[in-house]
């Protein structure tokens, strides 16, 4: 019986992380270059009743589940035109600007190319909404002329993709911004990257599929408390028959 509450605990559990990262996924729904995350579940430890441990049976009986992980879709998604100077749209996929932090020299990677004229230590970069800086092809600042408004053709020269060998591996760091994982993962420069100027790809979370989640993840957590509570009245009927 105390099997009964650990899986419908872990259940309810799973499901409510679940439900954070669906609410995420909206709570950005509007932020360009957004990638959804996903759950993945895992079934924890199976065994069958009437068998031997590694025979596969119709009667089964398992500790539930747990979330294993969430991943990313780094697919192209929709772009839409800005005229802005300094937007970028990135056009193929699992491709991403590699930015600077100013303070800790921390490298991330992102896939939303809204970016504007920052001044810092009296000179002008191209910096992301964060404030952080974007790297050219040999992953150093890009530096701007000291007048606004000036010819930026060169800019689009500079700015620089990269991409990863196994880049459902990058973990999601806020900020619209990601990092491997994986020690030794190695950035691999685009050398021909597709770019659109003055657009910017949008958030490729869809509402009417984030809400369908949402509604799955709320009859799967109640269902879920109702194993609870079926367990504890179960339970509390062979207690008042024991004494």
């Amino acid at each position: 019986m105390y099997q009964s509450f650990y899986t419908g605990a872990l259940g309810a559990g799973s499901f409510l992380a679940k439900l954070s990262v669906v609410s995420n996924n909206l709570a950005n729904i509007n932020n360009n270059g957004f990638k959804k995350e996903s759950v993945e579940f895992a079934d924890l430890l199976k065994y069958n009743l009437n068998d031997s441990e590694d025979a596969v049976t119709e009667l089964m009986a398992g500790n539930g589940m747990r979330v294993q992980r969430t991943y990313s879709n780094f697919n192209s998604a929709a772009v839409t035109q800005t005229n802005g100077v300094l937007d970028f749209a990135i056009l193929q996929d699992r491709a991403f600007f590699m930015v600077q932090d100013v303070g800790t020299e921390a490298i991330t990677y992102t896939r939303s190319g809204h970016f504007h004229r920052g001044e810092l230590d009296g000179k002008f970069y191209l910096m992301t909404d964060s404030n952080r800086l974007v790297l050219d092809q040999n992953q150093q600042p890009i530096e701007l002329g000291q007048l606004e408004g000036e010819d930026l053709g060169e800019v689009r020269e500079k700015v620089a993709l990269y991409t990863f060998e196994h880049p459902s591996r990058l973990l999601h760091v806020g900020d619209n911004e990601f990092a491997p994982q994986d020690e030794g993962a190695e950035p691999i420069l685009i050398e021909s990257p597709m770019l659109a100027t003055g657009a910017l790809e949008r958030s490729d979370t869809d509402m009417a599929d984030e809400m369908v989640q949402v509604i799955q993840c709320q009859r799967a957590f109640s269902y879920a408390l109702k194993v609870v509570n079926t367990a504890d009245e179960v339970e509390s009927t062979i207690n008042a028959l024991r004494s």
